[in-house]
C-alpha cells in the first residue's frame, strides 16, 4: 500500500499571532511556487490558530492544535474543546505529545479518552508515542511503546484507528540535536505497524501513516523517510523556520 507523506510542524509555545500569520504565509507562498504531493499540517498555538486558518485558506495544507480535551464545554479552565478547534478550521490534533506527558500529567488513559472524543468530533488525532533516554538504554523501548499505544487506542474501531496518525517520537531525540539512526526509526516504526497488526489486522495496520517526531531537519530526512515504515515527519525545532521546514518537505 502507498502511503500518502504527512509533515506536520509543531510550532510549540512559539510565535505570536502575527509572527504566526507570516510564517505560514511563506509556506503557502513557496508550496504554491512549487506544489508538494505530501501532505502539510502546522500546529501553531491556540491564539495563534484562526489566524493562521485564514491564512492557510484554499491553500491545500491544514490547520492542526498542540491538544484538546475529551468534553465539549465545562469548567476546565485552560482547555479548549474539539468544538472550538473545529470553529477555526482545525483538522488535525496532537494527543499524548511527550511534553504533555512529562510536565502535565498526561496518561495513556487520558490520551484515550481524548482520541477517542478527537475521532467523534470528526478530527485527525496524532497520536504520539515514545521512550525516554533511561528506558531506550533499559532496553524497554518496545515495551513502552507497546503500552501507550495499547492504551491510545483501547476502545477504538479499526475503521477510526485508520483515521488516525502515529508519531513515534524518542523523547531522547527531541530538542536535544540527538537524531535516531534512519535504522533505529525504521525498527521502532516497524514494530509499531506490527503491533497495529495484532490490534486491529493487516489492512488497518497498512493504511495508518506513522511519522517520526526526535529531530527531523532538512540534512536527515531524506534518510529517514526512505525507510519503509516512515511516513513522514513530526517536526518541532526546524518547523519554525520556513526555509528548513520547506527543506523537509522537499525531501520527502
Amino acid at each position: 500500500m502507498t502511503r500518502r507523506i504527512i509533515i506536520a510542524g509543531n510550532w510549540k509555545m512559539h510565535k505570536t499571532a502575527e509572527e504566526s500569520a507570516t510564517l505560514a504565509k511563506e509556506i503557502v507562498a513557496a508550496l504554491k511556487a512549487a506544489p508538494s504531493a505530501n501532505e502539510v499540517v502546522v500546529c501553531p498555538t491556540y491564539v495563534a490558530l484562526d489566524r493562521v486558518s485564514s491564512v492557510l485558506a484554499g491553500s491545500g495544507i491544514a490547520l492542526g492544535a498542540q491538544d484538546m480535551h475529551w468534553e465539549n464545554q465545562g469548567a476546565f479552565t485552560g482547555m479548549i474543546s474539539g468544538d472550538l478547534l473545529k470553529a477555526v478550521g482545525v483538522t488535525y490534533v496532537i494527543l499524548g505529545h511527550s511534553e504533555q506527558r512529562a510536565y502535565f500529567g498526561e496518561t495513556d488513559a487520558t490520551v484515550n479518552k481524548k482520541v477517542i472524543k478527537a475521532l467523534a468530533d470528526g478530527l485527525s488525532p496524532i497520536v504520539c508515542v515514545g521512550e525516554t533516554l533511561e528506558e531506550r538504554e533499559g532496553n524497554i523501548t518496545e515495551k513502552v511503546v507497546e503500552t501507550q499505544l495499547r492504551g491510545a487506542y483501547a476502545d477504538i474501531s479499526a475503521a477510526d484507528a485508520r483515521k488516525t496518525v502515529v508519531a513515534y517520537e524518542p523523547v531522547w531525540a527531541i530538542g536535544t540535536g540527538r537524531t535516531a539512526t534512519s535504522q533505529q526509526a525504521q525498527d521502532v516504526h516497524k514494530y509499531i505497524r506490527g503491533l497495529l497488526a495484532s490490534i486491529y489486522d493487516a489492512a488497518t495496520a497498512e493504511s495508518v501513516r506513522i511519522q517520526y517526531g526526535g529531530s527531523m531537519k532538512p540534512e536527515n530526512a531524506a534518510e529517514l523517510l526512505a525507510q519503509p515504515d516512515v511516513d513522514g515527519g513530526l517536526i518541532g525545532g526546524a518547523a519554525l523556520k520556513a526555509d528548513a521546514f520547506l527543506g523537509i518537505i522537499g525531501a520527502a
